[in-house]
């Protein structure tokens, strides 16, 4: 067993505080150096007896999970919206989506996972699929039941065990999920949660127990935990960044477009990686599309999730308001038209107004970063060709979407011409567990959902009989 050292910090304590007012609700210690080391040796010795069971028994204690959290969606919501300001609607739904991937994986990892004949000059010979071993998942705050679920679950049916390091801002919810598994009645050592900062990260990888690494988040983020993984020879799925190009033609239905858009943009306040992020909008619909979005995005509510039912709400964290608005200020200055939004709002809170950017130029802050907030970019191009060179311009690759009456033209681009790892034809661009979910370039590797992501943390074994 590895030796960890106690590395706590004091003032790198996990507080679960409010966006909304600021109010830090509670405080939690960090797990100490001995409580990982024991945390880890538990999960390689759970791995021993949880890869022999049954497929069924597997997925019992999912589907229990599924009811234990439809049982309590508003304390589920209502904790999202007290950590990390999700308007309590979207918490609901988040809570949802949880249980369909918990059922998901319990009704189809048998099948996924099931030998596969070849054909060869052996008796017999197949592929067989065994878990790897505990699988470490660092998981981000923007969606924080929803990317934990979808890693956990197709790794617990696999025969994986995990062990989970969430964002220092949502202790409570990670410690909710661990709760939410263990009344479901995944045995002790199967899932935990560990209260550490991300600069302990890496001394977990190197723990030989430790046999992959799944990570949701920035490109920074990635880049580390895969210099650190590809050290130790770790497999890694990284789901990272994206700057998503919505390409808008000239047949486009505007009054269903920008409704998709606006959707896509706002959703989750906008903190999303997958959220709408370039408007890339062709000349002869521009002024039109234009006129759409300023006024639908300047009817969206805003408001603390907690005091009633909102379009958005705060930010997770001042600093990253602050960040974000410095982004619009930089792009206005490089030549951006400011069409709306763009002003902090007075009192407490993380809270940033709906805002859209018109006449985004090459090279401008809204064009080349990623905006993590409720910041619609518009880009006017002169045609397909040219929204087509532009949407893939950017190093991410996560997301796109297209729009056009032509459903034909629409698919040749999806398919075709887009560099993303999943791309929609007028909708707007969402997981779902049934279909492959991840992306290339700076959006990371690897897969995650539907049969592609439950083979990612297996051994995929060749088995030859003479």
């Amino acid at each position: 067993m590895l030796e960890y050292k106690d590395e706590r910090n004091d003032n790198m304590a996990q507080r679960s505080m409010n966006p909304a007012t600021g109010e830090v609700m509670a405080e939690f210690e960090e797990h100490t150096g001995d409580e990982v080391a024991r945390a880890v040796a538990a999960a390689m010795e759970r791995f021993l007896t949880w890869r022999d069971r049954p497929y069924a028994e597997r997925g019992a204690p999912l589907r229990a999970a599924a009811e234990r959290l439809e049982d309590d969606l508003d304390r589920w919501a209502e904790l999202m919206a007290t950590e990390m300001g999700k308007p309590l609607a979207q918490g609901r739904s988040e809570a949802e989506k949880c249980a369909w991937v918990c059922r998901y994986y319990a009704d189809h990892a048998a099948h996924f996972l099931a030998p596969e004949p070849v054909e060869t000059d052996a008796s017999r010979s197949f592929v067989a699929f065994r878990p790897l071993g505990p699988i470490l998942a660092v998981m981000p705050w923007n969606f924080p039941f929803w990317q934990v679920f979808r890693a956990a679950a197709p790794a617990l049916m696999a025969g994986n065990t995990m062990l989970l390091k969430h964002a220092s801002n949502v202790p409570g919810c990670a410690r909710a999920i661990e709760e939410i598994l263990t009344d479901a009645g995944f045995p002790e050592g199967a899932f935990q949660t560990l209260l550490m900062g991300s600069d302990r990260v890496e001394g977990l990888i190197a723990d030989p127990a430790v046999r992959g690494v799944t990570l949701t988040g920035s490109t920074p983020a990635g880049r580390a935990v895969a210099e650190a993984a590809g050290r130790h020879l770790k497999k890694t799925v990284l789901e990272l960044g994206g700057s998503d190009p919505y390409v808008v033609l000239e047949d486009a239905d505007l009054a269903a477009t920008v409704e998709t858009c606006v959707t896509s943009r706002l959703i989750n306040s906008g903190q999303s990686c997958i959220a709408a992020k370039r408007f890339i909008v062709v000349d002869a619909v521009r002024d039109e599309f234009e006129r759409r979005i300023v006024e639908r995005m300047g009817e969206a509510t805003m408001g603390a999730p907690l005091e009633g039912e909102f379009d958005i709400g705060p930010l997770a964290r001042v600093d990253l308001r602050d960040d974000l608005h410095d982004q619009v200020e930089r792009s206005v200055a490089a030549g951006a038209t400011l069409r709306l939004g763009g002003i902090l709002p007075d009192g407490p809170g993380a809270f940033y107004p709906p805002t859209v950017l018109a006449d985004v130029a090459p090279g401008n802050p809204a064009r080349e970063e990623e905006l993590f907030g409720p910041v619609a970019s518009i880009i006017p191009v002169a045609d397909e060709a040219e929204a087509i060179e532009v949407a893939n311009e950017t190093s991410f690759g996560l997301g796109a979407a297209v729009f056009t009456a032509n459903e034909e033209r629409g698919v040749k681009i999806a398919a075709e011409r887009l560099e993303a790892g999943a791309c929609f034809v007028n909708a707007f661009v969402r997981s779902d567990p049934r279909l492959p979910f991840g992306g290339i370039k700076d959006s990371g590797m690897g897969r995650e959902l539907s049969r592609f992501g439950i083979r990612e943390f297996v051994n995929v074994k060749a088995v030859y009989v003479a």
